[in-house]
């Protein structure tokens, strides 16, 4: 595959937790969320993408969330649980995703807010119809998604490099 080829990449921020007395990494999804986690994995099925790989937060809601998802697709991608998505920075995502080798070129990022939504807007130097208006009244609620394009190597993507191409959140 020739890094000429545009790029893909799904930022997608876990469902809604519950709140139980266990540590903040350790927290389920919440009925809701569980809920919305599935129907946001509807949302990723009919955006027509087949993933070359899911890079996943460690957290138990985003492992949940994504396994929910991922049953609604009708390809299941490579998986990858990463320890450095949680509590990630936008910065800190991005050397994660600098890291993805060149043959995956469509990647869902499992994750948290505020990096996930923070590196929406950063790595979103241009906008396709209103995605942006969109990201931007809505937030970055629980099981929302951006759909990001850029060219080149994943070693080449910064801020501003993509088109914020797609947004959907629950509520939409």
């Amino acid at each position: 595959m020739s890094v000429a080829e545009p790029r893909r990449i799904i930022l997608f921020r876990h469902a809604k937790a519950d709140w139980p007395q266990v540590s903040d990494h350790e927290r389920p999804l919440a009925d809701r969320g569980r809920m919305d986690a599935a129907v946001a994995g509807r949302k990723l099925a009919d955006t027509g993408i087949t993933f070359d790989l899911a890079l996943c937060s460690t957290a138990i809601r985003t492992r949940d969330t994504w396994k929910l998802a991922v049953h609604e697709l009708a390809h299941r991608p490579k998986t990858v649980y990463e320890e450095r998505l949680y509590e990630a920075s936008p910065g800190e995502l991005i050397a994660v995703l600098n890291e993805t080798p060149d043959d995956a070129r469509q990647v869902v990022l499992v994750g948290h807010n505020p990096g996930v939504h923070g590196l929406a807007e950063i790595l979103a130097g241009q906008a396709e119809g209103d995605a942006r208006t969109r990201m931007n009244s809505r937030g970055f609620p629980a099981a929302a998604f951006a759909v990001l394009t850029f060219d080149g190597s994943w070693k080449t993507l910064e801020p501003g490099a993509a088109t914020l191409v797609d947004y959907w959140a629950p509520t939409e």
